[in-house]
């Protein structure tokens, strides 16, 4: 009996031994907020590189007049253009009727929150979640550090919080985008930029309701006594979703940068650390030159790059055809398109956050649905092409002209075609993809010089067999010295993109 009581006390040393040094270890894995700490932080974790696919959706007060886009709110103060007429015209003048009583009228009455996290999962989204907040300063979570949020008035629903329990409950990762950085006014003392709102949402003039001094409606506008209240104002609000909500992602839209540095790093080390605590391995993703890119993943807003990156990067676009709010009457972007620029974007090691745009009332309408279902079933045929992969040497080749910078590539103008080729490397190398960015014809014998005759192009290993995705067809096929040669099978092929499987020795 002494005997063991020994054993047990050595082994409860051991443990309390072991605790001791996990505790000790995490203390020092404690980011702080400078750079330097900070950029010991994993940019992009292996499993946020695998997922490929995100959605989030642009919904909030703007989304009533469904009218211009969701720089509405912007709009309607200036003094000249289409929005303020159709503003004046159809709800009265600006001093009688201003953006704060848009928010009676967002009552979501039709938002279904596991309907939207069930749609996102069928079109083969592996993350998702809400714009938190967008340049209008409306927070559309349980704030107690914004008065003017979703969960107080308008819908009174925790709309944030409730779509990331329906997005968990299906075992999606969530993300948090935030747009507010915009929103501080920067123009009370330029009188120079008061008619334009340069750097600032809503445009300033002590005449007009955006320079309020009352203490509430000031906070909706963004007008602070001082740009530093405002710049806290900023940070207290994405803390307070950090703490409160645990996002996977935390992404920021344009003018990250007019947030003072030091406020950017303490953003960061609380995220991160906050990442630690719930053993979350979390993702900042920022545009332009806003973070580092050790510790952040670089955006371009329906943009890209014209060639293989070695670091994981992404792409915001939209159903729309150019808005990003849902607008009455406003077209929307094909599947093929959307899918071909997705694919696109995955070759070059990218990875896509899709936008939709739900209706005022909280309905998703039936078009953008009907692309998301074709985006969705195309994804369970060709999925193993997608998720997990990983870039070859060369993106592929094709005749079509996809832009390079941060607004141009992903655009409704691309016009891609079966003559326009990509390439992914499955992550055990056992397989490469190749996607036809068209419907290729049956019986033609397509030649291959990218992965043929040049040995930096050639897959990682020998082609023991190709097969046709989503078809048991057989493929004919011929790799020369110098070129590769595929004939199309009389098969049915995809419409969207047809991908074909070369099962690698």
């Amino acid at each position: 009996m002494k005997r063991y009581k020994i054993i047990l006390f050595a082994l409860s040393a051991i443990l309390v031994a072991g605790c001791s040094a996990t505790k000790q270890e995490k203390l020092q894995k404690q980011f702080e907020p400078n750079w330097e700490s900070l950029k010991q932080h994993k940019a992009a974790p292996e499993w946020f590189a695998d997922a490929k696919l995100g959605i989030y959706f642009h919904w909030g007060p703007y989304s009533v007049p469904a009218y211009g886009s969701a720089w509405y709110p912007h709009h309607m103060y200036m003094d000249n253009g289409k929005v303020r007429k159709h503003h004046e015209e159809t709800y009265g003048s600006i001093y009688e009727f201003g953006y704060e009583d848009f928010i009676p009228m967002f009552k979501a009455e039709h938002f279904d929150p596991d309907d939207w996290a069930e749609l996102f999962k069928m079109a083969g989204a592996k993350f998702a979640g809400p714009v938190a907040q967008h340049h209008d300063g409306f927070a559309m979570w349980d704030s107690e550090v914004n008065p003017w949020n979703a969960a107080d008035m308008g819908p009174k629903r925790d709309v944030l919080g409730e779509m990331f329990k329906a997005l968990e409950k299906r075992n999606l990762k969530t993300i948090a985008t935030f747009h507010h950085a915009r929103n501080g006014q920067r123009n009370a003392k330029d009188t120079a930029n008061w008619e334009i709102g340069y750097n600032s949402h809503y445009v300033y003039h002590p005449d007009l309701p955006t320079a309020t001094k009352d203490p509430k409606l000031r906070m909706l506008f963004g007008n602070f006594e001082t740009i530093d209240e405002f710049n806290q104002y900023w940070l207290d609000q994405v803390n307070e979703v950090v703490d409160k909500y645990s996002p996977d992602i935390i992404w920021y839209d344009s003018w990250l940068n007019l947030i003072p540095e030091e406020k950017r790093m303490e953003m960061a080390s609380n995220f991160f650390n906050s990442g630690l605590k719930q053993n979350k391995e979390v993702v900042t993703c920022h545009k332009q030159d806003d973070m580092p890119l050790e510790c952040s993943v670089l955006d371009y807003e329906q943009g890209g790059r014209r060639d293989v990156h070695p670091l994981p990067w992404m792409t915001d676009i939209t159903l729309g055809e150019s808005r990003w709010m849902y607008v009455e009457g406003h077209p929307y972007k094909t599947a093929d398109l959307v899918i071909r620029n997705m694919v696109d974007v995955w070759s070059k090691n990218g990875i896509v956050l899709l936008n939709v745009s739900p209706r005022a009332d909280g309905v998703i309408n039936q078009e953008q649905r009907d692309v998301l279902k074709q985006i969705g079933d195309w994804m369970k045929i060709n999925g193993e092409a997608v998720y997990g992969t990983h870039p070859h040497t060369i993106f592929g080749y094709g005749t079509a002209s996809a832009g390079d910078g941060h607004h141009g590539g992903q655009s409704a103008t691309v016009n891609y075609t079966a003559d326009d080729v990509r390439f992914t490397i499955a992550k055990d190398k056992k397989a490469m993809y190749v996607f036809f960015l068209g419907k290729p014809e049956a019986g033609k014998r397509i030649e291959m010089r990218a992965i043929g005759g040049y040995h930096r192009n050639i897959p990682p290993s020998p082609i023991r067999n190709v097969r046709l995705l989503g078809s048991d067809a057989k493929v004919e096929w011929q790799l020369t010295t110098d070129s590769f040669y595929l004939t199309m099978p009389d098969a049915g092929m995809n419409d969207l993109a047809t991908v074909f499987k070369f099962e690698l020795e």
